[in-house]
């Protein structure tokens, strides 16, 4: 089967939505923020495993915080994922932080200072 077949594609967001209503209305755990969003999935063509992008607004503390309450959640997250969608297999879920948001919004301010301080010469 291709990696980035039409099936797999769908797989991917299936996964992804179903996570994401887990993560913000289902998982209890006070370490996981109520800004974290589920960026990207990418499930293995076998469906034994698959990998979470989430973005979490705030500072490295909460990031880091959010990552481990998800991690010690991934159980409770999975038996979850098995009742809402449809696989053969339920894929075991690895949770990694994803920085693009973070460093778009970064760039995004840096191009503005730049483009005041243009202005201002």
């Amino acid at each position: 089967m291709k990696k980035r077949s039409i099936k797999n594609t769908r797989i991917n967001e299936e996964v992804l939505r179903e996570l994401s209503n887990i993560i913000r209305g289902e998982v209890k755990d006070p370490r996981v923020s109520s800004l974290t969003s589920v960026v990207a999935v990418e499930v293995a063509p076998d469906l034994k495993t698959a990998k979470a992008y989430i973005s979490v607004l705030g500072d490295e503390e909460a990031q880091a915080k959010t990552l481990e309450g998800l991690k010690s959640s991934s159980g409770f997250i999975r038996h979850k994922l098995a009742q809402n969608v449809n696989l053969r297999n339920t894929p075991e879920i690895t949770f990694v932080m994803d920085q693009s948001i973070e460093y778009g919004v970064r760039m995004s301010h840096l191009i503005d200072e730049v483009n005041k301080e243009n202005s201002d010469d």
